[in-house]
């Protein structure tokens, strides 16, 4: 395992993460329901290659997904750095709404307090006294200024029951502005990371972002490296999903798009080959080579994902193999993707 300083927090994080929305199931991820004894498979197959980065939400199954790590952590939270999420919250009181779904209206709300009471709640699903990080889920300047919001956040660092903290779905000029108000606050630790979608399917909004990542010495998360899993293979794209499914409101459900996916896994097959390894291996190898400040978050929920997708860590793919893969796909490129 390959491991990296957290931006500026301190934090010595794996630079492969384990993501956890599908583990919340319902409506959004539908094929599956996870148990307690599953979700302790799952990390014992962390622990044994060296993943040591886990990433929930309170809103992945409104709160299935951090009950169930709760449950799998016990008695060894402190052999992870768990970071889950604030802002979503289905508590109506406050904020801007966000979705409706299974049964719950979710507004999100970014001013302290209701940070601090989406903390207390992480904090009593999860079972621990302290979070690792902190994720901003959506960031929300309407409903609250952002110097009031960095202040709340940074106000949990000194209590200790956050250690770090950072944005999501947002801006490389959210990321300036959170970096500005922490300025204002003496001792101030400032955002540690931003988490963003970015894939060779999808790539415009990273590379708008890696510039100011770089300046601010903030790491680079990215979520939907592997896009819900239609770049695992050919075999993924024969799958079919319920309608609320998240796999089946994204692009590569379409056949245009399916068909240049194909061809894409035609042109790749020979990498694989060379390089002994899955698709799900040569695009996310393909992502790390992208910005050196790469933190891949990947969806997983079964041993045998995690001991494959680690993987992508050994394999040294060339400029020109990169250049390769990425023009293979440029005609179904996105710019824009709302999961």
């Amino acid at each position: 395992m390959q491991y990296t300083e957290l931006g500026k927090s301190g934090l010595k994080v794996s630079k492969l993460a384990l993501g956890t929305w599908g583990l919340g199931g319902g409506s959004v991820w539908s094929d599956k329901d996870s148990t307690v004894k599953e979700t302790t498979r799952l990390l014992d197959s962390c622990a044994e290659v060296g993943i040591n980065y886990l990433d929930t939400a309170p809103v992945y199954g409104t709160g299935v997904s951090e009950e169930l790590l709760g449950q799998a952590l016990k008695g060894r939270r402190q052999d992870f750095i768990l970071q889950t999420k604030c802002s979503l919250n289905w508590r109506q009181e406050g904020g801007s709404f966000k979705y409706a779904r299974d049964g719950y209206t979710v507004n999100n709300d970014t001013s302290p307090t209701a940070i601090r009471r989406d903390v207390e709640d992480s904090l009593r699903r999860l079972q621990t006294d302290y979070l690792d990080v902190l994720i901003v889920h959506y960031v929300n300047a309407d409903t609250c200024p952002v110097p009031e919001t960095v202040a709340g956040l940074e106000a949990l660092v000194r209590e200790g029951k956050i250690r770090a903290y950072g944005l999501s779905n947002s801006r490389p000029e959210d990321l300036e502005a959170y970096v500005a108000a922490a300025d204002g606050i003496p001792q101030a630790q400032g955002p540690s990371l931003v988490q963003e979608f970015f894939s060779i399917l999808s790539p415009f909004h990273g590379r708008a972002y890696f510039p100011v990542c770089a300046a601010r010495k903030a790491s680079f998360q990215t979520y939907g490296v592997l896009e819900e899993g239609f770049l695992t293979g050919p075999d993924f794209l024969d799958r079919h999903f319920a309608a609320t499914d998240i796999r089946s409101r994204i692009p590569w459900t379409q056949d245009s798009y399916q068909e240049g996916l194909r061809q894409a896994f035609q042109a790749w097959q020979p990498l694989c080959d060379q390089y002994l390894c899955s698709f799900a291996n040569l695009v996310a190898a393909w992502a790390l080579r992208q910005f050196d400040q790469m933190s891949l978050l990947i969806g997983m929920r079964r041993p045998e994902n995690v001991h494959d997708n680690v993987k992508c860590l050994d394999l040294d793919l060339t400029e020109a193999d990169c250049q390769f893969m990425e023009d293979t796909v440029k005609a179904i490129q996105v710019e824009v993707l709302d999961k």
